[in-house]
């Protein structure tokens, strides 16, 4: 039965691919519509991995409330059916209080998933599996576990990059444990969105994007990202545990555990970063209800402004 989208609950959502800007409109939203902000963002929720993740200040997290950020130490693990959830019960609680939910982040799996109102299987962790697909994937390589998975759940193997291991991992041990392939049912289905959301996508000049990507790289070393990095190490953390995972830790780590050079270690996280940005935008394609605008073409204040006008029309706050 289709939902009657003024009893929805109401959310805007910033996206778009990392370094386009999406923190900083964030903030002036919230600020103008005296609202909270809930990160979308899959690193955002560990302590004290503060620089690498482009983390908000101290200020900014103190002028505005944030949700999602700093939750879990950097052990623990947290993937998209928990997001979904927790994203949900905010989304509600901010407006039973009249707030206007304000999300931002760059994880098109999360978001995707949230306002799409996918259904998730249940299956457990099974870390022994796991281990086991691991220790195959270093003998044979991933490839040798993606063509694991193509044989038992086609569908999924075919949505899935090789480099997204850990989802391919997850896929095996959905089907392990129930003979089932990870649902992609969701509210779409029926032709609408699970939320009254008004859904935003920061995009730039793909040359103007990799220079702000290359220079926020630098900016994050000279701001101390290694020191950081040693930190979390000498804290005990293990290295190959999901959080360490992140573009520029594990480049980080493999740096101080003199494995390769800092500059090596500098050019992969570049060029990983540039590559994972090209990776959301086609993410973004999958959905269609993405609200575009131009950061370049726009400049900030008119940006500012539109984005406002888009805002006001759809929730007649005017």
């Amino acid at each position: 039965m289709s939902v009657i989208a003024q009893k929805k609950n109401k959310v805007i959502i910033i996206l778009g691919p990392t370094a386009v800007g999406k923190t900083e409109l964030s903030l002036k939203l919230a600020q103008h519509f005296n609202s909270e902000i809930i990160s979308g963002d899959s690193m955002l929720i560990y302590k004290d991995f503060n620089i690498g993740t482009a983390k908000p200040t101290a200020n900014e997290l103190s002028s505005i409330k944030h949700h999602l950020i700093n939750i879990l130490d950097p052990h623990e693990t947290y993937n998209v059916t928990e997001f979904c959830q927790q994203a949900d019960t905010l989304i509600t609680s901010l407006n039973e209080q009249h707030k206007l939910p304000i999300i931002a982040g760059g994880t098109g799996l999360y978001i995707k998933s949230l306002v799409e109102g996918y259904k998730f299987n249940a299956a457990p962790e099974n870390p022994v599996y796991r281990s086991y697909l691991e220790n195959l994937a270093q003998e044979h390589g991933r490839q040798y576990v993606l063509n694991m998975l193509t044989k038992v759940d086609p569908q999924t193997a075919k949505r899935l990059h090789i480099n997204n291991f850990r989802r391919i991992i997850r896929a095996l041990e959905v089907y392990e444990y129930n003979k089932d392939t990870i649902s992609q049912e969701t509210s779409l289905q029926n032709g609408e969105l699970l939320y009254n959301a008004v859904i935003i996508g920061l995009n730039r000049n793909r040359q103007n994007l990799y220079e702000r990507i290359n220079k926020r790289v630098d900016i994050m070393i000279d701001d101390g990202w290694i020191n950081e990095v040693q930190e979390l190490l000498d804290n005990g953390i293990d290295a190959s545990c999901q959080a360490m995972q992140a573009i520029g830790y594990r480049q980080l780590t493999a740096y101080l555990q003199k494995k390769i050079s800092l500059a090596a270690a500098i050019e992969d996280i570049k060029k990983t970063t540039r590559h994972f940005a090209k990776r959301q935008l086609t993410w973004y394609r999958k959905m269609p209800y993405i609200n575009w605008f131009s950061v370049d073409e726009l400049g900030n204040e008119e940006l500012l402004l539109q984005v406002e006008t888009l805002i006001n029309e759809k929730f007649v706050l005017n």
